[in-house]
């Protein structure tokens, strides 16, 4: 395991905690368990004390951390993958134990990755097939479209909201009558970006604004403009400018030199070197790589030849989705872009038509339920689960609660509970039966203990109440007859438990502990030592540039701390792509370039692949021990290793640990048929 600090710490913070752990020889409490004849036995692969564990977790985690499905699992891989299974149930055992599962902190985060976690399962049987596929078919369009929108005024009452109608409609009609749309979006819109962009924009495709605006949107013929559209930002006015085939997604590389728009001399230096890229580019097409590698300022795609994820309309910036959607041919190089992260030159790699229904079928369901707050959706999954679980509705009861005088909470709290029969069920269903008093406790925990009357009806505040108990046996429902489900909210669950866990053992602990970071450097000096090290500047002169001049400038020379900037002041002025320079304290033997040459030597000249290299050494230093401060980095992955180490065994001897051998060999025969 590596970590790099507090960030080593949240990069674990992923699924991946699963195959956190060290592999050790099984402890001496570790046994074996009988298989039993009786049939109605219910084999166990692995008993941790009294938790017992069945199969299907350990191949969901096995099927994860496998190097391919389609090849067999050899004996060594699947052994190594049982011990860190077994490993990571310990750690989950020794965190349920320590109640790490009841603090507060560990259920806000588990709820929250649950409830991102059950929408796509909640979603399958609920989303008709209709709406996905008219969102789809909208999906093979792209329309770009211009907007007007007039907000609501805070705490706007009703004849507030005609106004702004009446204002909306006065704006189409002069639209209609002749008046340019984007300059009455530039006098009246209220949306905080039509300074920038006089309400155009620009192309998009389904799934990308909220329901009524898309909808009024792509039922618009090119140059008409909708009727007045209420979203929850105000009210729009559309004008819809062009129709457009979807191209689908590209992938593009970039070299990116940022900028400082504060500051002139950041804006013309970024500018001038990024035309002097561009026109070697166009010199030399096959450049581009080595382009990418020299120049680039995006660190994020730099190590990755440049490439950054594939995109469709709406998914980047739009200065640089206009220049890659306009660039033709696999291989093309767009003219330097200005974005307001510097400066981009943008090189077409691969494109790809819009997916097949199938494929984006859990994304559109997703999306729809997510962004939709349409009245139409909402009903099509209260009577999808109504009708999964036989929901009853006691519609006399209902009408007499209906009928308590208004919404103050200690009127009708007293009448529902002290006036009404007790034990009637309001609602049936196959999972469950809800009374009175279930519906009363809903409506004091939703409204508090305040002694006020709501602004919700009866038959809003029921809706909500129903809507709650039906996705509560949901997603039990799920819980028991989804496998997938189950799998993947357990493996969150004891992903932030392992966590939580290491956290406070192991992460935060190596890192606060001082004196056993000392103790561990004392015990362990050996694997923290300097190789024979010198200082250096190594130049190398870009592909066809003539360093004569440089070389000439570093014979007879020596190493010394200011080089770099006596090098570029001297040189790069007047030619700033000319070379490149790597300066600092070096390890001979760990360094590409300098482990091949002659160190007692203070200036060589070399070819490094394909480029003029320039060396120029100073100083040596012999291999020493390393201070503590110089490795402390280092030092605290190591320490938080051993930590780790130690509390696996610790947990082995604290566990009685059984293994169901013949159900475990039965597992591999069965993985590899």
């Amino acid at each position: 395991m590596q970590l790099d600090g507090k960030n080593g710490m949240i990069n674990l913070k992923h699924i991946s905690f699963l195959f956190i752990g060290i592999l050790f020889a099984c402890g001496t409490k570790i046994t074996g368990i009988t298989n039993r004849s009786d049939p109605s036995f219910k084999a166990i692969l692995l008993q941790i004390d009294e938790q017992v564990l069945e199969k299907e977790e350990f191949i969901h985690v096995l099927s994860k951390n496998t190097k391919s499905k389609e090849t067999k699992v050899s004996r060594k891989e699947f052994e190594e993958n049982f011990e860190l299974y077994v490993n990571y149930r310990l750690k989950v055992k020794y965190a349920e134990d320590l109640e790490l599962d009841q603090k507060e902190g560990f259920i806000t985060e588990f709820e929250t990755y649950k409830a991102d976690i059950k929408k796509p399962f909640l979603l399958e049987s609920n989303v008709k097939d209709k709406e996905v596929k008219d969102a789809y078919a909208r999906m093979q369009k792209l329309i770009k479209a211009s907007h007007i929108l007039i907000q609501f005024p805070q705490g706007a009452k009703s004849e507030d909201s005609v106004a702004v109608l009446k204002m909306a409609e006065k704006i189409k009609a002069l639209a209609n009558g002749g008046e340019d749309f984007n300059e009455l979006a530039l006098k009246y819109s209220e949306d905080p970006s039509v300074e920038n962009n006089q309400g155009h924009l620009g192309y998009f495709t389904a799934l990308q604004m909220v329901p009524p605006f898309e909808k009024a949107a792509f039922s618009l013929s090119p140059g008409e403009i909708s009727n007045p559209v209420f979203t929850d930002f105000g009210i729009h006015l559309i004008q819809l400018e062009e129709t457009i085939p979807n191209p689908g997604e590209v992938r593009v590389s970039h070299i990116l030199l940022r900028s400082l728009p504060a500051s002139t001399a950041s804006e013309e230096s970024a500018q001038r070197k990024i035309n002097l890229i561009y026109s070697d580019l166009k010199e030399d097409p096959d450049i581009w790589e080595e382009m990418v590698a020299t120049f680039s300022e995006d660190q994020g795609s730099k190590d990755n030849r440049g490439f950054i994820p594939w995109f469709g309309a709406g998914g980047i910036v739009p200065e640089i989705e206009k220049a890659a959607f306009s660039l033709k041919n696999i291989g093309d190089i767009s003219a330097p872009v200005k974005t307001d992260y510097g400066y981009h030159i943008i090189r077409l790699e691969e494109k790809r038509p819009l997916p097949p229904i199938e494929d984006l079928e859990e994304f559109i369901k997703s999306r729809l339920f997510r962004n939709s707050d349409s009245k139409i959706l909402k009903n099509q999954v209260l009577k999808s689960q109504m009708n999964k679980f036989n929901v009853w509705e006691n519609k006399d009861l209902k009408e007499k609660l209906e009928g308590i005088d208004g919404f103050h909470l200690d009127i009708f709290l007293s009448d529902a509970r002290n006036k009404m029969n007790p034990i009637a069920p309001l609602v049936r269903s196959d999972q469950d039966t809800l009374f009175i008093e279930d519906f009363a406790a809903f409506v004091e925990n939703e409204f508090s203990a305040e002694k006020i009357k709501t602004d919700n009806s009866f038959g809003e505040v029921y809706e909500r109440f129903l809507e709650e108990k039906l996705s509560l046996w949901e997603e039990e429902d799920l819980f028991r007859h989804n496998k997938e489900y189950r799998l993947l909210i357990n493996e969150y669950r004891n992903g932030i438990l392992i966590f939580n866990l290491m956290n406070e053992l192991v992460w935060q602990k190596a890192m606060e502990d001082s004196l056993g970071q000392i103790r561990y450097f004392q015990s362990n000096q050996k694997d923290y030592r300097w190789e024979e090290r010198v200082s250096a500047a190594i130049i190398q002169i870009n592909k066809d540039s003539d360093g004569a001049a440089i070389r000439d400038y570093l014979v007879g020379s020596r190493y010394h701390e200011n080089i770099e900037e006596e090098l570029e002041e001297k040189f790069l002025r007047e030619k700033p792509l000319l070379f490149g320079v790597e300066n600092g304290v070096f390890e001979i033997k760990k360094h590409e370039i300098l482990k091949k040459i002659n160190t007692d030597l203070t200036f060589h000249e070399l070819n490094h692949q394909g480029k003029t290299c320039y060396v120029l050494l100073g100083e040596k230093i012999p291999a020493k021990p390393k201070a503590i401060e110089e490795t402390r980095g280092k030092l605290i992955q190591d320490y938080q290793n051993h930590l780790e180490s130690e509390l696996i065994l610790q947990l082995k001897e604290k566990y009685s640990i059984q293994i169901n051998e013949d159900e475990k060999n039965r597992i591999y025969q069965d993985l590899n048929q």
